[in-house]
């Protein structure tokens, strides 16, 4: 093999196995893929020790991908239940399953899940690292830091969420605007309270692109200063750190490193096209992941809802790889239900976003679904269904006095009259 990584590769003209894979996926010109991941536009993340891959590509001229996030925890430590749920993701078409395990054996649930799970693997070493040195925080060195990175790499993990844009510069421009919500990231809360015990720079730099490019690792560049609350979205340390970002986006490149960078978290819907037009610029067009954004402050519960309504914008305007968000968010770790519930939201802001786009064949299903409905064809429309066990539960709990029609409008369905009527028949509704 004479290429280091995928965009390294295709800055050499090479086309490897896995673009033809992609390639054939999205029905896309190989060629075209090929200039597009040299860009950095798209990526395929596929670490050369994740040999059971199923490869996907990243990227807002792609179908719009979706991850789900797992892992244990100290209140949750079932990985059984985990592997249950990564599982589950996978049976439900999803590409990505990022393991954000921060208990218990967490080298072995990652490892196992690159051995035997097709998805794309993330993590965030951030978290690991704090499990693995199991020590004050304070006592973590720079070098044990990008050793975690490291032992991540060689496990398989595709794609690694990094926060490398809260630095010394960042943070101190963070504590002079107050925020509401201050930083609701996990990994960005850990490396800024780093920074301010040590008084070190944040360590992931230079030496961190010299593992991803060995491993072809894709960086994901972690959003320490996410809006936790529309209050804070768009606010300047959002914008000071997407600037950081783009800057380290560009150095990435140079060495071949494939890239995705990370964006909000809370924001308002009128916000939203905005936001994913500045990181398109800033960023120059590397694929955007974003968390929702979820579009109001005020729906435990049902936050795939929110989610799901600004992920749909957010792809429809070029974000190319949406965060699943359950109901359980701001409450409790997901189990089952949540995870299916979060992962049905987001496939269907998804789609909605690839038909919005223009995305080759993304209305071929819906057209299909069309069509049976015009014929009454209910066992067509529940193959075609996102979740087609709740579709025919649903038609099943009324059973209709007429198997043509539903419980909705009997006899008065206007699909079987405007059928018979335009068929030359005589249609009585009342006397049926």
């Amino acid at each position: 093999m004479n290429y280091t990584t995928q965009m390294n590769a295709a800055k050499k003209g090479i086309i490897t196995p896995e673009m033809k894979i992609v390639a054939a996926k999205e029905k896309m010109n190989i060629e075209e893929l090929k200039t597009l991941i040299a860009q950095g536009k798209v990526v395929i993340p596929a670490n050369k020790y994740h040999t059971c891959i199923n490869v996907n590509g990243i990227g807002s001229m792609l179908k719009t991908k979706i991850n789900v996030n797992l892992g244990t925890s100290r209140d949750w430590k079932d990985l059984d239940m985990e592997l249950k749920k990564a599982n589950d993701a996978v049976n439900m078409g999803v590409e990505s399953i990022m393991d954000l395990s921060s208990y218990g054996d967490t080298q072995k649930f990652r490892r196992k899940l690159t051995k035997e799970c097709p998805a794309i693997i993330g993590t965030v070493p951030i978290y690991d690292a704090v499990v693995y040195y199991h020590k004050p925080l304070k006592e973590i060195t720079a070098r044990q830091w990008i050793d975690i990175v490291e032992m991540h790499a060689r496990d398989g993990v595709d794609f690694m969420t990094i926060h490398v844009g809260i630095n010394k510069n960042t943070a101190q421009r963070f504590k002079e605007n107050k925020r509401l919500t201050n930083i609701v990231s996990r990994g960005g809360s850990i490396i800024f309270a780093w920074m301010e015990m040590t008084g070190q720079e944040n360590p992931f730099y230079d030496e961190i692109l010299d593992i991803c490019q060995k491993y072809d690792v894709t960086m994901s560049l972690g959003d320490a200063c996410r809006p936790g609350s529309i209050e804070d979205a768009g606010d300047i340390s959002q914008i000071e750190e997407l600037v950081t970002l783009g800057e380290l986006t560009k150095r990435a490149w140079q060495k071949d490193v494939q890239v995705i960078v990370e964006g909000p978290g809370h924001m308002a819907l009128n916000q939203i096209e905005a936001n994913i037009k500045i990181q398109q610029t800033i960023c120059q067009g590397a694929p955007f992941y974003v968390l929702g954004p979820l579009v109001t402050d005020i729906a435990p519960g049902y936050d795939h809802i929110t989610a799901a309504i600004g992920g749909a914008l957010a792809a429809a305007n070029g974000a190319a790889f949406l965060c699943y968000v359950t109901p359980a968010e701001h409450l409790r770790l997901p189990d089952l239900n949540d995870v299916k519930e979060g992962i049905i939201a987001s496939k269907i802001a998804a789609h909605a976003a690839d038909i919005a786009k223009g995305i080759k064949g993304a209305k071929d299903l819906d057209y299909q679904m069309s069509c049976a409905r015009k014929n009454l064809d209910w066992e067509k429309m529940f193959e075609l269904a996102i979740d087609p066990k709740k579709a025919r539960t649903y038609r099943q709990q009324a059973k209709p006095e007429k198997e043509d029609t539903c419980s909705m409008c009997g006899n008065f369905c206007a699909i079987k009259n405007m059928n018979r009527i335009l068929n030359g028949e005589i249609v009585n509704i009342y006397d049926e």
